[in-house]
Protein backbone atom coordinates (compact mmCIF):
# COMPACT_ATOMS: atom_id res chain seq x y z
CA UNK A 1 0.00 0.00 0.00
CA UNK A 2 1.31 3.34 -0.93
CA UNK A 3 1.72 5.49 1.92
CA UNK A 4 1.01 9.20 0.54
CA UNK A 5 -1.74 12.15 1.93
CA UNK A 6 -3.32 13.29 -1.02
CA UNK A 7 -4.47 17.31 0.21
CA UNK A 8 -8.10 18.29 0.22
CA UNK A 9 -8.08 20.77 -2.71
CA UNK A 10 -5.56 18.70 -4.73
CA UNK A 11 -6.97 18.76 -8.35
CA UNK A 12 -5.12 16.15 -10.86
CA UNK A 13 -6.45 18.78 -13.67
CA UNK A 14 -4.51 21.43 -12.16
CA UNK A 15 -2.63 22.74 -14.94
CA UNK A 16 0.21 23.81 -12.98
CA UNK A 17 0.81 20.47 -11.41
CA UNK A 18 1.12 18.63 -15.39
CA UNK A 19 3.30 21.24 -16.57
CA UNK A 20 6.22 20.00 -13.72
CA UNK A 21 5.44 16.22 -14.45
CA UNK A 22 2.13 14.00 -14.10
CA UNK A 23 1.05 13.19 -10.82
CA UNK A 24 2.09 9.41 -10.73
CA UNK A 25 2.90 9.18 -7.07
CA UNK A 26 -0.46 10.72 -6.35
CA UNK A 27 -2.06 8.22 -9.10
CA UNK A 28 -0.44 5.07 -7.16
CA UNK A 29 -2.06 6.36 -4.08
CA UNK A 30 -5.74 6.73 -5.34
CA UNK A 31 -5.30 3.45 -6.93
CA UNK A 32 -4.46 1.42 -4.31
CA UNK A 33 -6.93 3.25 -1.40
CA UNK A 34 -9.38 5.43 -3.29
CA UNK A 35 -10.13 4.43 -6.92
CA UNK A 36 -13.50 6.92 -7.14
CA UNK A 37 -12.04 10.16 -5.21
CA UNK A 38 -14.65 13.15 -5.26
CA UNK A 39 -12.39 15.94 -6.34
CA UNK A 40 -13.82 19.59 -5.65
CA UNK A 41 -12.95 22.32 -7.78
CA UNK A 42 -11.77 25.52 -7.02
CA UNK A 43 -13.78 28.28 -6.67
CA UNK A 44 -13.88 29.73 -10.11
CA UNK A 45 -15.58 26.61 -11.32
CA UNK A 46 -18.88 27.38 -9.21
CA UNK A 47 -19.06 30.56 -11.75
CA UNK A 48 -19.57 28.04 -14.59
CA UNK A 49 -22.63 25.87 -15.82
CA UNK A 50 -20.72 22.57 -13.55
CA UNK A 51 -21.09 21.88 -10.48
CA UNK A 52 -18.55 21.60 -7.94
CA UNK A 53 -16.36 19.23 -8.57
CA UNK A 54 -16.56 15.63 -10.30
CA UNK A 55 -15.50 12.42 -9.46
CA UNK A 56 -11.61 11.00 -10.46
CA UNK A 57 -11.34 7.18 -11.73
CA UNK A 58 -8.01 6.29 -11.39
CA UNK A 59 -7.75 2.39 -11.95
CA UNK A 60 -7.33 0.91 -15.26
CA UNK A 61 -10.84 -1.80 -14.74
CA UNK A 62 -13.23 1.47 -14.13
CA UNK A 63 -12.08 3.48 -16.95
CA UNK A 64 -12.41 0.75 -19.35
CA UNK A 65 -15.74 -0.06 -17.51
CA UNK A 66 -17.21 3.49 -17.95
CA UNK A 67 -16.13 3.79 -21.35
CA UNK A 68 -17.69 0.88 -22.57
CA UNK A 69 -20.91 1.46 -20.88
CA UNK A 70 -23.42 3.93 -23.33
CA UNK A 71 -26.29 3.04 -21.07
CA UNK A 72 -25.26 4.60 -17.99
CA UNK A 73 -22.43 7.28 -18.92
CA UNK A 74 -22.98 10.07 -21.43
CA UNK A 75 -20.48 11.96 -23.40
CA UNK A 76 -22.58 14.36 -24.72
CA UNK A 77 -24.06 16.00 -21.36
CA UNK A 78 -21.13 18.07 -20.51
CA UNK A 79 -18.75 17.22 -23.10
CA UNK A 80 -15.34 15.05 -22.74
CA UNK A 81 -13.41 17.69 -22.18
CA UNK A 82 -12.69 18.92 -18.42
CA UNK A 83 -11.24 21.42 -17.36
CA UNK A 84 -9.61 23.17 -14.05
CA UNK A 85 -11.93 26.05 -13.49
CA UNK A 86 -14.93 25.34 -16.23
CA UNK A 87 -15.79 28.25 -17.62
CA UNK A 88 -17.66 27.64 -20.58
CA UNK A 89 -21.50 28.53 -20.62
CA UNK A 90 -24.12 25.95 -21.36
CA UNK A 91 -24.56 27.43 -25.26
CA UNK A 92 -20.45 26.62 -26.28
CA UNK A 93 -21.19 23.19 -24.91
CA UNK A 94 -24.35 22.85 -27.56
CA UNK A 95 -22.15 24.42 -30.24
CA UNK A 96 -19.43 21.54 -29.58
CA UNK A 97 -22.04 18.65 -29.55
CA UNK A 98 -21.51 19.00 -33.42
CA UNK A 99 -17.91 17.04 -32.67
CA UNK A 100 -18.01 13.19 -32.70
CA UNK A 101 -16.46 13.05 -30.04
CA UNK A 102 -19.03 15.00 -27.48
CA UNK A 103 -21.95 12.61 -28.92
CA UNK A 104 -23.61 9.57 -27.76
CA UNK A 105 -25.09 6.99 -29.93
CA UNK A 106 -27.22 6.78 -31.48
CA UNK A 107 -26.05 9.98 -33.74
CA UNK A 108 -22.47 8.70 -32.64
CA UNK A 109 -23.19 5.70 -34.31
CA UNK A 110 -24.41 7.46 -37.45
CA UNK A 111 -21.62 9.88 -37.71
CA UNK A 112 -19.08 7.34 -36.82
CA UNK A 113 -20.27 5.93 -39.64
CA UNK A 114 -20.06 8.46 -42.04
CA UNK A 115 -16.10 9.32 -40.58
CA UNK A 116 -15.41 6.00 -40.92
CA UNK A 117 -14.92 6.46 -44.63
CA UNK A 118 -11.60 8.06 -44.30
CA UNK A 119 -10.02 5.73 -41.97
CA UNK A 120 -10.88 2.04 -43.66
CA UNK A 121 -7.72 -0.51 -43.49
CA UNK A 122 -7.83 -0.14 -47.38
CA UNK A 123 -7.77 3.80 -47.26
CA UNK A 124 -4.52 3.20 -44.65
CA UNK A 125 -2.83 0.98 -46.52
CA UNK A 126 -2.86 3.53 -49.91
CA UNK A 127 -1.15 6.44 -47.55
CA UNK A 128 1.43 4.31 -46.39
CA UNK A 129 4.43 4.54 -48.77
CA UNK A 130 3.65 8.36 -49.10
CA UNK A 131 3.87 8.87 -45.88
CA UNK A 132 7.10 6.98 -45.15
CA UNK A 133 8.46 8.77 -48.32
CA UNK A 134 7.51 11.95 -45.75
CA UNK A 135 8.89 10.92 -42.63
CA UNK A 136 12.35 10.36 -44.60
CA UNK A 137 12.09 13.57 -46.02
CA UNK A 138 11.70 14.95 -42.86
CA UNK A 139 13.66 13.47 -40.71
CA UNK A 140 17.17 14.24 -43.69
CA UNK A 141 16.17 17.84 -43.74
CA UNK A 142 16.14 18.14 -40.02
CA UNK A 143 19.64 16.14 -39.93
CA UNK A 144 21.28 18.47 -42.37
CA UNK A 145 20.08 21.53 -39.70
CA UNK A 146 22.70 19.65 -37.49
CA UNK A 147 20.39 20.25 -34.10
CA UNK A 148 16.83 21.99 -33.63
CA UNK A 149 13.28 22.11 -31.95
CA UNK A 150 12.40 18.05 -32.25
CA UNK A 151 8.98 18.86 -31.57
CA UNK A 152 8.52 21.25 -34.57
CA UNK A 153 11.15 19.76 -36.82
CA UNK A 154 9.83 16.48 -36.69
CA UNK A 155 7.12 14.94 -34.52
CA UNK A 156 4.74 17.74 -35.51
CA UNK A 157 5.33 17.55 -39.16
CA UNK A 158 4.39 13.96 -40.80
CA UNK A 159 1.08 14.54 -38.64
CA UNK A 160 0.71 18.20 -40.09
CA UNK A 161 1.56 16.83 -43.82
CA UNK A 162 -0.77 13.72 -43.31
CA UNK A 163 -3.57 15.80 -42.54
CA UNK A 164 -3.06 18.18 -45.41
CA UNK A 165 -2.61 15.41 -47.76
CA UNK A 166 -5.92 13.67 -46.15
CA UNK A 167 -8.13 16.77 -46.61
CA UNK A 168 -6.54 18.30 -49.32
CA UNK A 169 -5.20 21.10 -48.02
CA UNK A 170 -1.89 22.71 -49.61
CA UNK A 171 0.89 21.91 -48.12
CA UNK A 172 1.43 25.36 -47.73
CA UNK A 173 -1.53 26.18 -45.52
CA UNK A 174 -0.31 22.76 -43.05
CA UNK A 175 1.17 25.71 -40.27
CA UNK A 176 -2.57 27.33 -39.98
CA UNK A 177 -3.00 23.83 -38.98
CA UNK A 178 -0.13 23.91 -36.60
CA UNK A 179 -0.73 27.24 -35.19
CA UNK A 180 -4.86 27.05 -34.65
CA UNK A 181 -3.99 23.65 -32.69
CA UNK A 182 -1.76 25.14 -30.59
CA UNK A 183 -4.14 28.07 -29.88
CA UNK A 184 -7.13 25.81 -29.66
CA UNK A 185 -5.17 23.60 -27.10
CA UNK A 186 -2.77 25.89 -25.54
CA UNK A 187 -5.21 28.09 -23.81
CA UNK A 188 -4.30 27.23 -19.88
CA UNK A 189 -0.48 28.12 -20.70
CA UNK A 190 0.43 31.70 -20.78
CA UNK A 191 3.46 31.88 -23.22
CA UNK A 192 0.90 31.25 -26.12
CA UNK A 193 -2.31 32.87 -24.61
CA UNK A 194 -4.68 32.19 -27.69
CA UNK A 195 -7.70 32.41 -28.20
CA UNK A 196 -9.33 28.82 -28.35
CA UNK A 197 -13.05 30.33 -29.51
CA UNK A 198 -11.28 32.34 -32.49
CA UNK A 199 -8.84 29.30 -33.35
CA UNK A 200 -11.74 26.97 -33.78
CA UNK A 201 -14.28 29.80 -35.95
CA UNK A 202 -10.83 30.00 -38.03
CA UNK A 203 -11.24 26.41 -38.63
CA UNK A 204 -14.42 26.25 -39.44
CA UNK A 205 -14.41 29.37 -41.78
CA UNK A 206 -11.33 27.51 -43.84
CA UNK A 207 -13.07 24.24 -43.84
CA UNK A 208 -16.35 25.82 -44.65
CA UNK A 209 -14.91 26.76 -47.64
CA UNK A 210 -13.16 23.95 -48.98
CA UNK A 211 -16.68 22.15 -48.49
CA UNK A 212 -18.67 24.39 -50.59
CA UNK A 213 -15.90 24.19 -52.87
CA UNK A 214 -16.25 20.31 -52.95
CA UNK A 215 -19.94 20.27 -53.22
CA UNK A 216 -19.37 22.88 -56.05
CA UNK A 217 -17.07 20.40 -58.36
CA UNK A 218 -16.23 17.02 -56.19
CA UNK A 219 -13.23 14.71 -56.86
CA UNK A 220 -12.37 11.66 -55.97
CA UNK A 221 -11.07 12.59 -52.34
CA UNK A 222 -12.37 12.07 -48.31
CA UNK A 223 -13.47 15.36 -48.18
CA UNK A 224 -15.82 14.81 -50.95
CA UNK A 225 -16.98 11.24 -49.47
CA UNK A 226 -17.53 12.65 -46.36
CA UNK A 227 -20.10 15.74 -47.14
CA UNK A 228 -21.82 13.57 -50.16
CA UNK A 229 -24.45 10.94 -49.66
CA UNK A 230 -23.82 7.91 -52.41
CA UNK A 231 -26.71 6.22 -54.12
CA UNK A 232 -26.11 3.12 -51.59
CA UNK A 233 -25.27 4.99 -49.02
CA UNK A 234 -26.74 4.40 -45.06
CA UNK A 235 -25.39 7.23 -42.98
CA UNK A 236 -25.47 10.25 -45.28
CA UNK A 237 -23.33 12.41 -44.95
CA UNK A 238 -21.59 15.81 -43.16
CA UNK A 239 -22.81 19.09 -43.00
CA UNK A 240 -20.91 21.70 -43.56
CA UNK A 241 -20.84 22.44 -39.35
CA UNK A 242 -20.31 18.50 -38.46
CA UNK A 243 -17.23 18.80 -41.49
CA UNK A 244 -16.03 21.59 -40.42
CA UNK A 245 -15.95 20.16 -36.32
CA UNK A 246 -14.56 17.09 -37.53
CA UNK A 247 -11.69 18.81 -39.20
CA UNK A 248 -11.14 20.35 -35.45
CA UNK A 249 -11.56 17.64 -34.20
CA UNK A 250 -9.32 15.72 -36.87
CA UNK A 251 -6.54 18.14 -36.23
CA UNK A 252 -6.07 18.01 -32.75
CA UNK A 253 -6.47 14.30 -32.55
CA UNK A 254 -4.59 13.57 -35.94
CA UNK A 255 -1.91 16.34 -34.99
CA UNK A 256 -1.33 17.08 -31.07
CA UNK A 257 -1.43 13.65 -29.64
CA UNK A 258 1.03 12.38 -32.23
CA UNK A 259 3.13 14.86 -32.17
CA UNK A 260 3.44 14.21 -28.14
CA UNK A 261 3.41 10.67 -28.44
CA UNK A 262 6.00 11.02 -30.70
CA UNK A 263 8.22 13.70 -28.43
CA UNK A 264 7.68 11.58 -25.54
CA UNK A 265 8.31 8.38 -27.35
CA UNK A 266 12.21 10.15 -28.30
CA UNK A 267 12.09 11.34 -24.73
CA UNK A 268 11.97 7.97 -23.55
CA UNK A 269 14.51 6.40 -25.48
CA UNK A 270 16.95 8.93 -24.54
CA UNK A 271 15.69 8.02 -21.02
CA UNK A 272 16.47 4.08 -21.86
CA UNK A 273 19.22 4.77 -24.01
CA UNK A 274 19.36 0.44 -24.13
CA UNK A 275 15.63 0.56 -25.75
CA UNK A 276 16.78 2.80 -28.52
CA UNK A 277 19.25 0.22 -29.42
CA UNK A 278 17.14 -2.29 -29.02
CA UNK A 279 14.96 -0.46 -31.28
CA UNK A 280 17.25 0.19 -34.41
CA UNK A 281 18.57 -3.01 -34.13
CA UNK A 282 15.55 -5.06 -34.06
CA UNK A 283 12.32 -2.94 -34.81
CA UNK A 284 9.66 -4.54 -32.70
CA UNK A 285 5.92 -4.35 -33.78
CA UNK A 286 5.41 -4.15 -29.92
CA UNK A 287 7.31 -0.91 -29.62
CA UNK A 288 4.75 1.47 -31.23
CA UNK A 289 1.57 0.74 -28.11
CA UNK A 290 5.02 1.18 -25.48
CA UNK A 291 5.32 4.50 -26.78
CA UNK A 292 1.60 5.09 -26.73
CA UNK A 293 0.87 3.69 -23.47
CA UNK A 294 4.28 5.60 -21.98
CA UNK A 295 3.18 9.21 -23.58
CA UNK A 296 -0.79 9.01 -22.86
CA UNK A 297 -1.15 12.11 -24.84
CA UNK A 298 -4.70 12.84 -23.29
CA UNK A 299 -4.45 11.98 -19.49
CA UNK A 300 -8.07 12.56 -19.34
CA UNK A 301 -11.68 12.75 -20.08
CA UNK A 302 -14.87 12.97 -18.28
CA UNK A 303 -18.11 11.44 -18.89
CA UNK A 304 -21.65 12.02 -17.10
CA UNK A 305 -24.11 9.88 -15.34
CA UNK A 306 -26.94 9.56 -17.00
CA UNK A 307 -28.73 8.23 -13.96
CA UNK A 308 -28.18 7.14 -10.37
CA UNK A 309 -25.18 4.23 -10.91
CA UNK A 310 -21.97 3.08 -9.17
CA UNK A 311 -18.91 2.49 -9.73
CA UNK A 312 -16.07 0.66 -7.66
CA UNK A 313 -18.31 0.50 -4.76
CA UNK A 314 -19.09 4.18 -5.04
CA UNK A 315 -22.54 5.49 -5.37
CA UNK A 316 -22.58 8.38 -8.25
CA UNK A 317 -25.64 10.37 -8.84
CA UNK A 318 -27.47 11.14 -11.73
CA UNK A 319 -25.73 13.91 -13.28
CA UNK A 320 -22.15 13.82 -11.90
CA UNK A 321 -18.90 14.14 -13.91
CA UNK A 322 -16.36 11.17 -13.70
CA UNK A 323 -12.88 12.01 -15.08
CA UNK A 324 -11.61 9.12 -16.77
CA UNK A 325 -7.73 8.89 -16.15
CA UNK A 326 -5.95 7.35 -18.44
CA UNK A 327 -2.59 8.82 -17.65
CA UNK A 328 -3.25 6.79 -14.40
CA UNK A 329 -4.71 3.56 -15.33
CA UNK A 330 -2.02 3.17 -17.95
CA UNK A 331 0.40 2.61 -14.94
CA UNK A 332 -1.63 0.21 -12.90
CA UNK A 333 0.69 -2.43 -11.80
CA UNK A 334 -2.55 -4.42 -11.19
CA UNK A 335 -3.00 -4.58 -15.09
CA UNK A 336 0.95 -3.80 -16.49
CA UNK A 337 3.97 -5.63 -14.93
CA UNK A 338 6.53 -3.18 -13.56
CA UNK A 339 4.80 -0.37 -15.51
CA UNK A 340 7.25 2.25 -15.02
CA UNK A 341 9.80 0.11 -17.30
CA UNK A 342 9.60 1.22 -20.45
CA UNK A 343 10.30 -1.52 -22.61
CA UNK A 344 9.33 -1.76 -26.20
CA UNK A 345 9.34 -5.25 -26.26
CA UNK A 346 6.05 -5.61 -23.91
CA UNK A 347 3.66 -7.83 -24.77
CA UNK A 348 0.91 -7.60 -22.59
CA UNK A 349 -0.11 -4.08 -23.54
CA UNK A 350 -3.97 -3.09 -22.99
CA UNK A 351 -3.24 0.40 -22.79
CA UNK A 352 -6.42 3.04 -22.85
CA UNK A 353 -4.44 5.48 -24.64
CA UNK A 354 -6.52 5.88 -27.49
CA UNK A 355 -9.78 5.98 -25.28
CA UNK A 356 -10.39 2.88 -23.24
CA UNK A 357 -12.11 1.32 -26.08
CA UNK A 358 -15.74 1.18 -26.37
CA UNK A 359 -17.58 3.95 -28.90
CA UNK A 360 -15.34 6.58 -28.11
CA UNK A 361 -12.49 4.38 -29.42
CA UNK A 362 -10.01 6.14 -31.51
CA UNK A 363 -10.84 6.11 -35.23
CA UNK A 364 -7.48 7.26 -36.46
CA UNK A 365 -5.37 4.45 -34.10
CA UNK A 366 -3.72 2.65 -37.03
CA UNK A 367 -3.08 5.60 -38.50
CA UNK A 368 -1.49 7.35 -35.51
CA UNK A 369 0.51 4.21 -35.31
CA UNK A 370 1.76 3.84 -38.57
CA UNK A 371 2.96 7.27 -38.41
CA UNK A 372 4.64 6.74 -34.92
CA UNK A 373 6.02 3.27 -36.39
CA UNK A 374 7.53 5.74 -40.20
CA UNK A 375 8.99 8.34 -38.13
CA UNK A 376 10.77 6.12 -35.53
CA UNK A 377 12.14 4.00 -38.37
CA UNK A 378 13.34 7.17 -40.00
CA UNK A 379 15.44 8.15 -36.78
CA UNK A 380 16.98 5.13 -36.47
CA UNK A 381 17.90 5.00 -40.30
CA UNK A 382 19.06 8.54 -40.73
CA UNK A 383 19.41 9.98 -36.93
CA UNK A 384 20.78 7.17 -35.14
CA UNK A 385 23.18 8.76 -32.94
CA UNK A 386 20.25 11.85 -31.79
CA UNK A 387 20.73 13.26 -28.72
CA UNK A 388 18.90 15.38 -25.87
CA UNK A 389 20.71 18.99 -26.11
CA UNK A 390 18.14 20.83 -23.36
CA UNK A 391 15.66 20.04 -20.96
CA UNK A 392 12.21 19.30 -22.74
CA UNK A 393 9.50 22.90 -22.25
CA UNK A 394 6.62 20.68 -20.68
CA UNK A 395 2.72 22.53 -22.29
CA UNK A 396 1.02 23.75 -19.23
CA UNK A 397 -2.42 22.04 -19.64
CA UNK A 398 -4.93 20.69 -17.40
CA UNK A 399 -5.38 17.34 -19.62
CA UNK A 400 -2.72 17.27 -22.34
CA UNK A 401 0.23 15.47 -21.63
CA UNK A 402 2.50 17.52 -23.71
CA UNK A 403 5.84 18.85 -24.16
CA UNK A 404 5.96 22.09 -26.48
CA UNK A 405 9.95 22.21 -27.31
CA UNK A 406 12.47 19.31 -26.91
CA UNK A 407 16.10 20.38 -28.33
CA UNK A 408 17.85 17.57 -29.31
CA UNK A 409 21.21 17.29 -31.84
CA UNK A 410 21.13 15.03 -34.91
CA UNK A 411 24.30 14.07 -35.35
Amino acid sequence: MTELLIPTGWDPTDPDINEVALPHEQFRALRESEPIRWIEQVPEARAGFLDTGYWACTRHAEVRQVSKDNDNWSAMENGVIIRFAPDMTRDQVEVQRAMLIHHDPPSHTKMRGIVSRGFTPRVIASLKQALKDRAYEIVEQAVAKGSGDFVEEIAAELPLQAIADFLGVPQEDRKKLFEWSNQMMGYDDPEIGADPAIASMEILGYFDQLANERRANPQDDIVTKLISVGQDDDHGALTNDEFGFFVILLTVAGNETTRNATTHGMHAFFEHPDQWELWKQERPETAIDEIVRWATPVTVFQRTAKQDTELAGQKIKKGDRVGLFYASANFDDTVFEDPFRFDIKRENNPHVAFGGHGAHYCLGANLARLQINLIFNALADLAADIKLAGEPRRLRSGWLNAIKEMQVDYK
